[in-house]
């Protein structure tokens, strides 16, 4: 069996229209989180709804991975949601990438299971300068 529509990599990345991160978001407090959770470890409450995160974000910390494929591991501030990331599209070295860089989600082709189903990861990368 041949499977065409693409699996995304995690269970909180959205491929049904244009890509979107969705986090689970207390009823509570609005805390979000991005794994399943049976309490808020904000508040402790024990309801969340799903909740889309901004694509775009500015990059509050990351470090250089190195390695035989040098990366860019990143926090992204999505505003006020924390999304660990891979920044990809950029030189991965501290000339090219700072602190407060202008960045937006994107997708990329992760593989192919034994019947060809194409998994698909997220990432961001940079935003043109304005």
């Amino acid at each position: 069996m041949t499977h065409t529509d693409p699996i995304a990599y995690v269970d909180y990345l959205d491929l049904s229209g244009d890509p979107q991160l969705i986090s689970q978001a207390c009823t509570q407090c609005d805390a979000q989180f991005f794994d399943r959770r049976n309490a808020c470890a904000s508040c402790s409450a024990t309801s969340f709804v799903d909740k889309p995160v901004d694509r775009t974000g500015r990059i509050s910390s990351f470090t250089i991975v190195s390695g035989p494929q040098p990366y860019v591991s990143a926090i992204v501030d999505c505003a006020g949601v924390y999304v660990p990331a891979t920044i990809i599209n950029i030189a991965p070295d501290a000339e090219h990438v700072r602190l407060a860089m202008t960045v937006k989600l994107t997708t990329y082709s992760a593989g192919r299971d034994a019947n060809g189903r194409e998994a698909i990861g997220y990432a961001f990368e940079p935003m043109p300068e304005q």
